[in-house]
């Protein structure tokens, strides 16, 4: 979830425009492939709620076919429709009510493919000139970040947690609290900055 996941839920984070959870639970477990050597669930589904709205991640590793048709994206699912971001383009799939559209259809509207190539290029731009306001800055990245990890936690734990994003942890859940710094091996440690 922390590795692809980064790269779709800030989709759904940014589309929506509010990215702090204030809860997440989460169940899944080795299914697909339970003799390999990770402790990744291949099977994951993990449900937020937001002020506004709430997200499901799902993932089934080694399957291919998905929600509308697509190996991955993002479902913005609304009354008269749902709008489908991946990164091969963008649709508007309409709802139906009484054998009509509500809303228009959209056909694939095919990206550029040049997204990760936009991506680096803005990410090597903001170092050669120490600017800061890329467009998906430091502050972005760790919040999706913290968003797949928090996922990750839920299911590692078994219980639903509450996020307090002032204080950044878990409400009254020390062993939650627990997974969000991890405990190094000596000599390692987390630098102080």
């Amino acid at each position: 979830m922390t590795d692809w996941g980064v790269h779709i839920i800030d989709y759904g984070l940014y589309g929506m425009g509010d990215p702090v959870p204030k809860s997440v639970m989460a169940m899944g477990g080795k299914f697909a492939y339970p003799e390999d050597g990770s402790e990744t669930p291949d099977t994951l589904q993990a449900l937020y709620e937001f002020d506004n709205h709430t997200m499901l991640w799902d993932h089934g590793t080694g399957i291919d076919g998905g929600y509308y048709g697509r190996n991955h994206g993002v479902g913005f699912v609304g009354n008269n429709g749902t709008l489908v971001v991946d990164r091969d383009g963008w649709e508007v799939i309409p709802e139906r009510k009484r054998g009509k559209d509500l809303m228009e259809r959209v056909d694939l509207i095919k990206g550029t493919g040049k997204g990760l190539e936009l991506h680096m290029k803005d990410f090597i731009e903001g170092v050669k000139s120490r600017n800061r306001n890329l467009n998906a800055n430091i502050h972005v990245a760790a919040n999706t970040a913290r968003v797949a990890h928090l996922g990750n936690i839920a299911h590692r734990i078994g219980h639903r947690l509450y996020w307090d994003s002032e204080n950044k942890k878990c409400i009254e859940d020390d062993q939650a609290n627990s997974f969000l710094v991890p405990t190094y091996r000596a000599p390692w440690e987390l630098p102080k900055v």
